[in-house]
């Protein structure tokens, strides 16, 4: 099970730190993902890990205000995002797989999802 949290009302041009924790299992054999979803748009990929944490793909429109990392004594898997924007707005869902070795930015690819935590960004 995946539990998303760190979501919140924030400013324009803070930053933001977003972790996910895996309850009943051990997060760093399963490859890790974040993405988001703004109301009426498709769920976008922000980044992912791979169980080694060699693999680090980014991607969508937060490409270069993100970093993806990982807390193997914690259990979780993080996404520090800057310069928040306005656009920025949305659910954000930490995502995982034990099937996959690199990360996709194909959501369908991930078997085990979180519940999603809200980012308001406000001007």
């Amino acid at each position: 099970q995946l539990q998303a949290y760190g979501g919140g009302l924030v400013q324009v041009g803070d930053s933001l730190t977003l972790s996910c924790v895996a309850s009943g299992t051990t997060f760093s054999t399963y490859t890790a993902a974040w993405f988001h979803q703004a109301p009426g748009k498709r769920r976008e990929f922000l980044g992912g890990i791979s169980p080694s944490g060699a693999h680090k793909p980014y991607g969508g429109s937060v490409k270069g205000r993100v970093t993806i990392f990982s807390d193997n004594g914690k259990n979780t898997v993080s996404l520090q995002m800057n310069s928040l924007k306005p656009e920025d707005t949305a659910v954000y869902y930490c995502a995982a797989s034990r099937t996959y070795s690199i990360p996709t930015d194909n959501a369908l690819m991930y078997e085990y999802w979180g519940q999603g935590t809200l980012v308001t960004v406000s001007s």
